[in-house]
């Protein structure tokens, strides 16, 4: 597995996603997703599958220190009294001691100031609750801010990308502030499959439109990238990205994809305004 170094954190550049998934789901696919060979594990406190994420990864047998966790805060459980407590039953429902990162899940919908939010997370690191963390939907701005103000460092913006979308001033500040980008939405919703330039590069590979796209993704400098399926038969695909790469060329036309208007995710109350 490729690893992603960002400001102390070894981050495996291909994980598991588990956004929309039911805890069904989870007990369904997870498993399947640790024999493949996934060992980095994404879930969220607002994903409300924390729980069958612990079970699957404490029936696994594989140990602890071998799956990189991520979980995520949400927007109303960031004020003192409710931080710490709220990460607490996620670990609860993980059934652990410690996730690996531990992200602030979005900017807005929140009025406890920044220096609040961001003293918090030092916190939980500092009890051990933590061992990294980072952001997520942060544009270049906000990064800099949650950088200055964090006594810790940083090691992830965790964002949407793919190929319609262009994270360059991101990722460039995330380059420059030591920190990595983790892509979420990395297939576009489906679109990435059915794409006829990803497909056609695919079948330079003897790979999917699917895998070329996940591909892109993680070889950038510094870009780890969530994938995610409900279905079994996927796991396997998804997963074979390590042993091709793409041209110069190849990696340049398919940047070329990006468009103003790419952006999926973008909830009003929630995102702010994007670089």
């Amino acid at each position: 597995m490729q690893i992603i170094e960002a400001n102390g954190a070894r981050i495996p550049a291909l994980g598991f996603g588990t956004f929309r998934m039911s805890e069904k789901e989870v007990a369904a696919v997870l498993p399947e997703a640790l024999k493949t060979g996934f060992r980095h594990v994404d879930t969220a406190q607002i994903y409300d599958n924390e729980a069958a994420v612990g079970s699957v990864l404490k029936a696994s047998g594989i140990a602890r220190d071998d799956v990189f966790l991520t979980t995520k805060v949400w927007v109303d459980r960031f004020a003192p009294e409710r931080f710490g407590p709220s990460v607490e039953e996620s670990l609860r429902k993980l059934q652990t001691d410690h996730v690996d990162l531990l992200l602030l899940h979005w900017p807005g919908g929140s009025d406890v100031p920044r220096d609040v939010q961001i003293a918090e997370l030092n916190t939980v690191r500092e009890r051990g609750l933590a061992r990294h963390i980072g952001v997520s939907n942060y544009t270049v701005a906000q990064m800099e801010e949650a950088v200055a103000l964090s006594a810790a460092p940083l090691v992830t913006n965790q964002v949407e990308y793919h190929p319609w979308l262009s994270q360059a001033p991101v990722l460039n500040a995330a380059r420059r502030l030591g920190m990595s980008v983790t892509a979420y939405y990395a297939m576009a919703d489906g679109r990435s499959a059915s794409d006829p330039l990803l497909r056609d590069i695919g079948q330079r590979h003897g790979k999917s439109a699917a895998q070329v796209a996940l591909r892109w993704l993680i070889q950038q400098e510094g870009v780890a990238t969530l994938s995610k399926t409900a279905k079994v038969e996927r796991l396997e695909e998804n997963f074979a990205i390590f042993d091709f790469a793409l041209s110069a060329e190849e990696m340049t036309a398919i940047d070329g994809l990006a468009r103003p208007d790419g952006r999926i995710i973008s909830p009003p109350d929630l995102a702010p305004d994007w670089d």
